[in-house]
């Protein structure tokens, strides 16, 4: 980065970028320490510790740039941590967020260190469900199906980089369309905002929106699932299905007739994140 054509110092650099940045982003100088290790190729413990040089690099104040039109920050960076794993991600799949991770939770409670031995991620985006469960459960094997071939490609290449090709199948489809295999655990973030609902331009501007909207009420997804999803739990087993914190009364009510029992999961924040059905 320079200042009136002259090079400066990373420090300098991280507080001016920082400043330009309060107002457009909630987290200014946490996103300028980021884009500097990415700009610099190191991790952000090296430039908070000083071990990263003492010159901001060029290519630095583009990356800037580039968050104040509101991009998302995994999408500069090219990566988003999720649960144990850290995930590829870029235009075209939804961005991994914490309180997905509710999911993962959920099943941690129901299986314990024993685990599924099957998981089903329905929309599984750039992987992220799927593969933070065979993760966590090393001897398990899954599904990963998504609409999105852009999606499906990344989650290959995420499933490849972190050594789990030979355990994670991903495949196009419409949900569980198709499925007649059953599965000890499933997995399911559908998007669930309505059409007519106003959210923020870094998300909607730059984020699939077929991963976000889901008709004039934000339910026509679990809709389908309703259908979809308990015939294809094995005995003893548990889907997860991610929902908008004020959705529970609506979602459940869709899954009362599904012969499995129903209950609701919350976030770290205390909000209604998502529906568990498990089946004796």
């Amino acid at each position: 980065m320079r200042l009136s054509g002259l090079p400066i110092s990373i420090a300098e650099a991280l507080r001016v970028a920082a400043g330009r940045l309060d107002g457009a982003s909630d987290t200014p100088r946490l996103d300028a320490e980021l884009l500097m290790a990415h700009a610099l190729g190191v991790s952000r413990e090296d430039v908070l510790l000083g071990r990263a040089g003492s010159v901001a690099p060029a290519r630095f104040e583009a990356l800037v740039e580039r968050r104040l039109t509101g991009e998302p920050l995994a999408y500069i960076t090219g990566t988003r941590d999720f649960w144990t794993i850290t995930l590829g991600v870029a235009p075209g799949v939804l961005i991994p967020r914490p309180d997905s991770e509710t999911l993962i939770e959920a099943g941690v409670a129901h299986f314990g260190s024993d685990g599924p031995r099957t998981v089903l991620d329905l929309g599984t985006g750039p992987g992220t469900l799927l593969l933070a469960a065979l993760d966590q459960w090393p001897a398990a094997i899954g599904l990963g199906i998504d609409a999105s071939e852009i999606a499906l490609d990344i989650a290959r290449a995420n499933a490849a980089r972190l050594g789990m090709a030979g355990r994670a199948t991903f495949r196009h489809g419409d949900w569980a369309k198709g499925l007649a295999e059953r599965f000890d655990l499933i997995l399911c973030n559908p998007p669930y905002i309505a059409e007519s609902e106003q959210i923020a331009h870094g998300v909607s501007g730059f984020e699939p929106h077929e991963a976000l909207f889901a008709g004039p009420d934000g339910l026509s997804g679990y809709r389908k699932l309703a259908c979809q999803i308990p015939p294809l739990i094995a005995a003893g087993g548990l889907a997860a299905i991610e929902i908008g914190s004020t959705q529970r009364t609506e979602v459940e009510a869709f899954f009362a007739d599904s012969g499995c029992v129903v209950t609701c999961q919350r976030d770290l924040g205390g909000r209604d994140r998502a529906i568990l059905l498990s089946r004796q």
